[in-house]
């Protein structure tokens, strides 16, 4: 049976050894609610401390990387995409408010390389350590004839709790509350297919080095999402926030259009933040102003806090205290008549039919 398996392309006996090979670092990331090991058919995790909330409610979010994989796959380096994943799935799920409790994982892959599918998983592991993420179970799948051998794609889906009249959105901005960005740690998972059409069109070499980025190309490009899972939570817990975007696939305007309730505008000042190094040279190889790449990348900008302007000195510290750089973005005003002639005025995104972004002034790139 095995060997009728094999000679179809699925190597059953690979996949065991990439089981083996990473228990320990899935095993890292479970404390004492997490029930059972490595291989079961379902993760069990222990709700009772739900007990203890008045009314929760469950908060759960599913994502990708997208195509970064295949500049993963392109490099040879497979440890930090898992970071990505965790950044996409488990800060989506802090937009609300609540605490990431679980994770669960699927890899597709042409071919099971156990090494590969170990480091991925590594990187996954980490991510989930970090943000305080229990990873209680995945799968992997081989997929001899529809992936070719090396490559392969990853997704996730995760968990949390949050209280029911804690939950953070849309109803709680308010005319006056600040937008409060966090600085990115680069591209995270977002405009990849965008960025391989630059490097398709461009030709650069992902092993050249970049005087502006201070490493090479291929480098640069994989920096793994930055995770603001803890930094948010400690927000939540110390100061008055109202709504949380997660800068991801739109770009920040769609993004923060999202949480904003019909009715108000946020003015966004492109020149608050000096934009990264990386999305001007991209800019650069696209023939294209900044202003062509923010519906698609997040140009510096990974995490926005609005919050009430009292609160915006006190959170700036105590995201800085966290390793987060942030600084004010903009204001949260009621839409006026005139807002609806600007061409830079973004909603109606993601299907949400809410408040309105206005980009105004020009990016500041030195």
């Amino acid at each position: 049976m095995s060997d009728l398996y094999s000679r179809a392309g699925v190597d059953v006996e690979a996949g065991d050894r990439a089981v083996e090979l990473m228990k320990a670092a899935v095993a890292r990331t479970q404390g004492a609610q997490v029930l059972g090991g490595v291989g079961g058919f379902a993760g069990l995790w222990d709700a009772s401390d739900l007990l203890t909330y008045r009314k929760p409610l469950l908060a759960t979010s599913t994502d990708g990387v997208g195509t970064k994989v295949a500049l993963a796959q392109r490099l040879d380096k497979h440890d930090t995409i898992g970071i990505d994943l965790v950044g996409m799935v488990v800060d989506d799920i802090v937009v609300t408010g609540a605490k990431p409790l679980f994770m669960t994982d699927y890899i597709a892959c042409g071919r099971v390389v156990p090494e590969r599918i170990a480091a991925v998983v590594a990187g996954i592991a980490r991510g989930c350590s970090e943000t305080g993420t229990a990873l209680v179970g995945g799968e992997t799948a081989e997929h001899p004839g529809l992936l070719e051998p090396d490559e392969y794609d990853v997704a996730g889906a995760a968990t949390g709790v949050v209280e029911a009249d804690a939950v953070l959105g849309p109803d709680r901005v308010r005319d006056g509350d600040v937008l409060l960005a966090m600085a990115s740690s680069g591209l995270h998972a977002n405009g990849y297919s965008l960025v391989r059409h630059v490097l398709a069109e461009t030709g650069w070499d992902l092993a050249r080095h970049e005087d502006d980025l201070g490493r090479t190309l291929g480098e640069e490009l994989l920096e793994p999402t930055r995770l603001y899972t803890r930094a948010c939570l400690d927000l939540v817990a110390h100061a008055e926030v109202h709504a949380f975007t997660h800068v991801t696939g739109g770009g920040l305007a769609s993004n923060l259009a999202r949480v904003l309730p019909a009715g108000l505008v946020a003015d966004v000042a492109r020149g608050s933040w000096t934009v990264p190094p990386v999305f001007q040279l991209l800019a650069r190889g696209a023939g294209s102003e900044l202003e062509g790449f923010e519906g698609t990348l997040n140009l510096g900008v990974g995490m926005v806090a609005v919050l009430p302007a009292s609160q915006v000195e006190a959170a700036t510290a105590r995201l800085a205290a966290a390793g987060v750089a942030a600084w004010e973005l903009g204001t949260v005003r009621v839409e006026t008549p005139d807002d609806a002639t600007h061409h830079a005025l973004v909603s109606g995104t993601k299907g949400v039919r809410g408040g309105a972004v206005l980009l105004h002034g020009s990016y500041r790139t030195a």
